[in-house]
Parts: structure tokens; sequence; C-alpha cells
């Protein structure tokens, strides 16, 4: 009998056991014998995904939903059988706003990618100066940008509607995804879609415009009257790890918790790795689906130079608190998702989620849950980076803004030390370099949300186009897919 081949997945995260499920086929249909397994550091599955369940309260410490408009979350969800347990946003009270002055502003309506295309709703709102919105109309005119050069997303967006625009609309929006700083973070890396937008149609109200038109032409799209735009488990993100969890266990795969990796090795054509307790695993195949930092100390010994670029990726320390309160303590009508807070502002706080109007399941009747989000790149050094400095500049926030001053039932506050990569300019350019110095390194393949995506369903399609990518490497890979890049 053929010697089995062993390959390893390190991170327990959404990443990495996508890419441990999508080892499964080859698991099962290779002729030669397969061996699968998980490390994690930690004492838990899911990384950032962290749901708590407390006395009908269902509560998200990390992402809370993900995007319909990327697929795999939902065929991920489809082939472990919880599909049906995925529920949208309510679409009866679906406003968002903006906080400017210490006002919240609706943002207007008719926004395509982030882009006016229709001009009534930005006429009527208060968001910006009539100055400022004649800018933005300059967008029809002005000619396109020089191509194929990097911008931040502050100079393009800058560039194409105006400062204004750019720092009460799309700053803010952004933000709450990315917690960056527009000005450093690249346009190509974040929005690519964009600056497609302006080489292909000259300008992006007309690029826009353009692109609604398709969609409303080939059935539209999602929209408050239709399907919604995000989705999420009725009790919790955690549900897609759990079903994942037990899946590969069913099939045999070893998953192993606080099993750190030590360093790995390149031993002839096999890696070896050791672990903090002193095991030793030898692997012909290696998914590192870790921050870029922690595989960059993985890889130290075996590749110095790649080791370096992936040190180099910045990444921003984040917080969520969120806090429970009977509906009776609350005036405000909470008619909405909740609001985004532009960096212009000064507050600590960057956005606010009213969990329980945007998902009603997830807190029982007759009660609110909130959430805050705190921290975002350069305003690090000014937050309080304990559980009980959270919390109160979480409370500060809500008084301010939203005029509650009751004490909570209860909060709870989730501290994430470097979780959100920065996709700064020149990051295209570290991902070629990056996958160049993979060349030398055959079957072994980087996933996670330091690369191409951040999101949930990115993270997901990464871990799995990373397996993809080592199992073409070992030979083990079904003809009908091809092989991918490795830095996913």
């Amino acid at each position: 009998m053929a010697s089995a081949e062993h390959i390893v997945v390190v991170g327990g995260g959404i990443a990495g056991l996508a890419a441990a499920h999508a080892l499964l086929p080859a698991a099962r249909e290779s002729s030669r014998p397969l061996r699968i397994t998980v490390l994690e550091t930690g004492n838990r599955w899911g990384g950032k995904i962290l749901t708590e369940r407390l006395d009908g309260f269902v509560i998200e410490g990390g992402p809370d939903t993900f995007l319909v408009a990327k697929p795999w979350a939902v065929k991920l969800c489809r082939e472990l059988g919880i599909e049906d347990r995925l529920q949208g946003t309510n679409p009866n009270q679906n406003a968002t706003y903006i906080l400017k002055n210490g006002r919240l502003h609706p943002i207007p309506g008719g926004l395509t990618m982030m882009i006016p295309t229709e001009f009534g709703p930005m006429l009527r709102s208060r968001l910006l100066s009539w100055p400022a919105k004649l800018r933005m109309g300059a967008d029809l005119v002005l000619p396109p940008g020089t191509p194929d050069v990097e911008e931040s997303m502050g100079d393009f967006v800058t560039r194409r509607l105006g400062r204004a625009a750019y720092e009460a609309l799309i700053e803010p929006l952004m933000s709450g995804i990315y917690a960056g700083d527009g000005d450093r973070l690249s346009i190509q890396a974040t929005l690519p879609y964009l600056p497609e937008l302006e080489r292909k149609h000259g300008g992006l109200i007309r690029g826009a415009l353009r692109a609604r038109h398709e969609r409303q032409k080939n059935g539209g799209a999602p929209g408050p009257g239709s399907r919604s735009l995000f989705l999420t488990p009725t009790s919790g993100l955690i549900e897609i790890v759990e079903a994942l969890t037990a899946n590969l266990e069913r099939n045999g795969v070893d998953l192993r918790l606080q099993s750190p990796v030590r360093w790995i090795r390149r031993v002839k054509s096999d890696f070896v790795m050791e672990l903090a307790d002193s095991d030793t695993i030898v692997a012909q195949g290696i998914v590192l689906a870790t921050p870029s930092y922690v595989s960059a100390e993985l890889l130290s010994e075996l590749d110095p130079l790649l080791a370096a670029e992936l040190a180099a990726i910045a990444y921003v320390s984040t917080a969520t608190v969120s806090l429970a309160f009977r509906a009776s303590q609350i005036r405000h009508p909470l008619n909405g998702y909740g609001y985004v807070i532009p960096r212009s502002e000064g507050r600590a706080a960057l956005a606010c989620t009213w969990t329980s109007t945007k998902f009603p399941h997830r807190a029982p009747e007759r009660h609110v849950l909130l959430r805050v989000f705190i921290g975002r790149a350069g305003q690090e050094g000014e937050i309080p980076w304990d559980a009980a400095g959270l919390i109160g500049l979480a409370q500060r926030e809500l008084a301010e803004t939203l005029g509650i001053v009751a004490e909570p039932i209860f909060a709870r506050a989730f501290l994430w030390e470097r979780a959100m990569p920065q996709y700064n300019r020149g990051h295209l350019d570290r991902l070629k370099r990056i996958e160049a110095r993979l060349e030398s390194l055959p079957a072994l393949a980087l996933a996670g949300n330091a690369y191409r995506g951040i999101g949930i369903p990115d993270c997901i399609h990464s871990g799995q186009l990373a397996a993809e990518g080592v199992l073409a490497s070992l030979n083990l890979h079904s003809d009908q897919h091809p092989q991918r890049e490795r830095v996913t």
C-alpha cells in the first residue's frame, strides 16, 4: 500500500477550516492515501468568528454577517447542510446613518457601489454642502487619470468626487470595513472596481449608472424589497464553524487545539514542523492560514526574504463592545442598522450597529442589543485596550450620540489585537513578490485575510484556493480544477 501523503493546515480560523474542507474530496477520491491535520494555537476553533449565546441574546464578538454577492460562504453553508439556517437583515428598518457634527444623517439613497446614481437623494442630503455636491458632479466631465498608477483611496476619491465627499461619505463607510487610513489604503487593493469604472467609462458616476442599468436589465439586484445583501446563521456565525469542525471530524481529519507550531523547515521534499510541546510533524504539503506576521515567524528559517515580505504587511488592533438594554431604557427609535463615524469627527469609536434592529432574532422581545466598533489606523494610542476601558468608551459614545445613559443589563468587550490587515499602497506589488518566493516552496500555500480580501467569503475562498494549490503541487488535484495562485 502506498504511503499516505500528509497535508497540514496551520490555523483554525474560517480560512484554515475551509481549506481543510476543500481537501476532503481528494482524501476520498485520490488513488493515493491522504491524511489531513489542522493545528490551532488557541483553545477554540473559528479565529475571529466568536459567538456567545446568553439568555436569548446572540452576541458576535467579531464579524456578524457576510456578503451574499461573494458566493463562497453561501455555497459552503449549502455543502454543510445549513443553508436553511441563514437569515437576512431586517428589510423594514434598513436605513444606515453617518455622524456629522454630532448629528446622524441618513446615507442618501441611490448609491451604487458607494457612488450616487440618483441625484434627488444626494441633492436633498445635508451631509454635504452645495459646493461639495457640485464638486461631486464634476466627475461627469473630468478626464480619467493615468492608467496603472496606484493611488490611495483618499487620493482617488478626492480626485474624482472631491475631498468633502470622501471625508463625509466614502471614508466612514470604508473605515467600518478596513479600520484603515484611507490616505494610505490602496484603491486598487481595496476597491478595484472603482478604478475599473473610471478606466471603462471615463468616470465613477457614469460607470455606476451603467452598472446599475446592467443589473436592472439582468433582473435586478438584491435590495430592501427582495432578498438581503447580507446573511448570517440564526444562532450566530459560529454555526458555520461548528458545522465545519463536525464534518471534518466525521471524515477523519485530525483536529488539534492548543498546538502552536514553533518552526517549519524543509528536509528534502518534506516539511518538518516542531510544535511547542516538542512533537514533530512531517508533511508533504502545508497551508498557512495564519496572520501574515505569524506566517513570517514560521517561515523565517525556511525563506527569510519571504518572511520579511509577510512581516511588512501592517495590521490594526480593533475591538467590539456589545451592550444589552431593556427597550424601555432607550428613547432613541433605533430605526435602522446603525451609523458610521467619519475620522474627521474625532471620535474613538468608528461605528455602532443597532443589532436588535438589524437582526431582530438576536435579542429577546422587548430588549435591545447594540454593538460599538472601536479602533482604526492612527488612533490606537488613544484607546484603553482593556475590557473596562472599552466598555466605558462604548457607553460614552452611546450617551453622546444616542442619549443612552442607562446602565446596560450586561456589556461584553472583545479585543482583537493586530486583527485587521492594511492593504496600503504597494500591497499588490508585495503579493507579487510573495508569490514569486513561493515558487521555490512547492506544496506550501498561504491563506487568510492578509492578502486578497478580508470578509468571510474572501477568507473561505482563500482557504479553498490554497488547498487546490497544494493538491496540484502534489499531483493529487482533480483534473477539473486548474492550479491556482498560492497567495490567496
